[in-house]
């Protein structure tokens, strides 16, 4: 059940305190020896609370050293795009990095005037800057994502301008926690000023030419010559000052409903937990745009660093899922230049219609394991146009199939909604319904349930071959899969499927449980009784 508060104001006694929070940044020492204290790269880079020791100067300084190294060690010499989000650990984390890296003598390009920039831009950024052919460039983003105003992160972009992989970023986490172990005292860093003067550091407008090149990707001439009127609210992230220079750069009749940036993000309505996190997928985070959709034809949302995007149509918030399915329908079948052989990509948890919708538009399926990473060869080497994750990510190429981003960029995928309406004369909620008509209607359900170390291990490193029963909700199981199919890469956990649904398993990195999604084209009840049998399988296909 959702929290009593969920989806109202925030009340005055749950606003951070913003300065104990930046305080405790630099006043608390981590304790390498605690493991939740450790820097720890998850699928989203290193992330945690400075008033825990898990987000800290200690952290930062360490990390920016091991980039600052790995990066020599694999010859790119380029400049380094370094981005920074609205939470109130992303500034001081932006400063201790540019501080490391200009003392490294690194070359840093950053957004004039400290703004901040969103993960999307970013990716832009490297992938336009390499395709120059010039020194390769990276990046570090100072994001939570959409974490609470208490979360600090740090993620890093190599040269492909997607999210790094495992084998990098445990060579960066090694380096990270060595240094942390030692003292990361020992590591050079200018002072704030210093750093922005220093002859490496170069302001550099990363925003415009993104903007520039949004037409590239979309059909904004069809939007606004549609007159389509569409509400936005960035939910006080990085992307609240880019959406005016949008609407004016492409003639929108577009409205940023809420346009104020605050730390504390005081300004939100209470996620279904009653906890403040700016999760643009959430009916209970998005409630203030939810009310005022009515004055709109189309209402979107992003998180703060803009990977994220949130659909209003038809007066409520879609799943992130059914957008996603209504987004590569809709591009599958209005991208003619795209090569014919590029497929459609989704992540195991992430919804079957999409499969539908790839059969259906006789284009190839690749399912990946969680994790944008997964994405990054298919998308640079042509062989995917299209993917996307069931939290609300997605990227996709540009109208003549090169590449566009390679990390999720919720700004195309909410103006996506605009053109799809704009040219269809049907909202994404309507063509929703028109796909679950053609492809059937899918019914998902998630739950955690609690796992010992010892059993998330089993369930992360668990063999196919454990899975001896032949049924699943009735019906036969068709495939029991701890590979995922489109690159064979271990899920980290497990897949069962039947024609008539599936559920996944994987383990918790941070917490003593495990995750259990299920999908049925039958009913909610059939969902459930995936998701209840799933634990069932789960405890013997784990046990001793």
């Amino acid at each position: 059940m959702p929290h009593p508060q969920a989806g109202q104001p925030v009340p005055k006694d749950l606003i951070p305190d913003v300065d104990a929070i930046i305080g405790a940044y630099t006043s608390v020492q981590p304790d390498p020896s605690e493991p939740q204290q450790r820097v720890s790269f998850g699928t989203s880079g290193h992330r945690g609370r400075s008033l825990d020791g898990a987000f800290n100067e200690a952290h930062v300084k360490a990390i920016a050293a091991a980039i600052a190294a790995v990066r020599a060690e694999d010859g790119i010499s380029g400049p380094l795009v370094l981005a920074a989000d609205t939470h109130a650990l992303s500034q001081p984390a932006f400063q201790t990095t540019l501080g490391v890296l200009a003392a490294a003598g690194v070359t840093v390009h950053l957004q004039p005037d400290g703004r901040p920039v969103p993960t999307p831009v970013a990716s832009h950024a490297i992938l336009a800057r390499n395709a120059g052919g010039l020194e390769r460039a990276d990046g570090i983003l100072l994001t939570p994502s959409h974490n609470p105003p208490d979360d600090g992160g740090l993620k890093y972009n190599p040269p492909h301008g997607g999210p790094a992989g495992s084998d990098l970023t445990r060579r960066i986490e090694e380096a990270a926690n060595a240094w942390l172990e030692a003292g990361s005292d020992g590591i050079v860093m200018l002072d704030p000023a210093a750093a922005r003067e220093a002859a490496t550091t170069h302001e550099v407008d990363l925003v415009g030419p993104y903007v520039d090149d949004l037409g590239s990707v979309l059909r904004l001439d069809a939007v606004a010559a549609s007159g389509l009127s569409v509400g936005v609210d960035p939910l006080g992230g990085a992307a609240t000052w880019i959406w005016p220079l949008i609407a004016e750069r492409y003639n929108l009749n577009l409205t940023v409903v809420q346009d104020r940036i605050d730390p504390s993000f005081a300004f939100m309505r209470l996620d279904g937990d009653g906890k403040i996190r700016m999760d643009c997928s959430s009916p209970h985070a998005m409630a203030g745009l939810v009310e005022h959709a009515s004055r709109f034809d189309l209402a979107v949302g992003n998180d703060p660093d803009v990977d994220r995007h949130g659909i209003v149509a038809g007066g409520a918030l879609m799943n992130p899922n059914a957008y996603l399915a209504v987004a590569a329908d809709y591009l599958a079948g209005h991208r003619p230049d795209w090569p014919a052989q590029a497929g459609l990509a989704k992540t195991v948890v992430t919804t079957r219609l999409i499969d539908r919708v790839a059969a259906a538009h006789g284009r190839p399926l690749v399912e990946t394991p969680v994790g944008f990473k997964w994405f990054v060869d298919g998308l640079t080497g042509g062989r995917i146009v299209f993917a996307a994750e069931e939290s609300a990510g997605a990227t996709f190429n540009r109208l003549d199939g090169r590449v566009w981003t390679t990390d999720k960029d919720g700004i195309t995928a909410a103006l996506l909604a605009a053109e799809i309406t704009a040219v269809t004369g049907t909202n994404p909620a309507e063509r929703y319904e028109a796909l679950c008509r053609q492809h059937g209607r899918p019914y998902a359900a998630r739950a955690s349930a609690p796992a010992t170390l010892q059993e998330r291990t089993a369930l992360a490193q668990l063999d196919a071959s454990r899975v001896t029963q032949t049924a699943l909700g009735g019906d036969p199981i068709t495939a029991v899969r701890t590979h995922a199919p489109g690159n064979e890469a271990p899920i980290g956990g497990l897949k069962v499927e039947t024609d008539a649904g599936w559920f996944a398993a994987r383990p918790s990195g941070t917490e003593p449980i495990y995750k259990v999604y299920a999908e049925s084209f039958r009913s909610g009840a059939h969902a459930s009784t995936l998701l209840e049998e799933a634990q069932e399988l789960v405890a013997r296909a784990t046990a001793g």
